[in-house]
């Protein structure tokens, strides 16, 4: 999904978590959300500690991004390789949006685990780059952020998880 607002994504998320109960098909104390900016980071390296979950080298066989002689648009997922954990696209194509609003500094400390971020704010982390970055902002590091509601931003989309609820705090 691309071309899409921090907002609109959460009223489809609404909709989506209202129909799977409705169906039976969602269990009690579960829902669909974007996850947060360390469960993004975990998920895009899978395990790997390297600038990107393929390795430390950026080239058009991994990633849709600007590298000059790119398709300069969106690019149906699974058109490139998963990472070692099976997640497609988690660098380059669309900037994903994130349930955490963002902070210049990203949390430190030890042990921190699954930071949600400030409890407000006006901007959202977007994650992963987009076919019109550069290469280093793929890496699996690189933070962004936006507005929540410029649904018209080229290149902005998403990807959402099941979660257990609790304690999660929403935001």
């Amino acid at each position: 999904v691309e071309k899409v607002s921090w907002d609109d994504v959460q009223v489809f998320l609404t909709r989506l978590n209202d129909a799977e109960q409705t169906a039976g098909r969602l269990p009690s104390g579960w829902e669909y959300v974007l996850p947060t900016e360390a469960e993004w980071e975990y998920a895009c390296r899978a395990g790997t500690t390297s600038a990107y979950s393929w390795g430390n080298d950026v080239n058009a066989s991994h990633a849709n991004w600007n590298y000059g002689n790119d398709a300069n648009q969106t690019v149906n997922v699974g058109q490139y390789a998963a990472n070692p954990w099976g997640f497609f696209d988690m660098h380059g194509n669309v900037w994903e949006w994130i349930a955490d609003r963002y902070q210049a500094a990203y949390p430190t400390g030890n042990p921190v685990i699954d930071p949600t971020g400030p409890a407000s704010g006006s901007n959202r982390v977007t994650r992963g780059g987009s076919f019109r970055s550069g290469g280093t902002s793929m890496r699996s590091a690189r933070r962004s952020s936006s507005g929540p509601r410029p649904s018209g931003r080229s290149g902005a989309g998403t990807s959402y998880s099941l979660s257990d609820v609790h304690p999660r705090r929403t935001g």
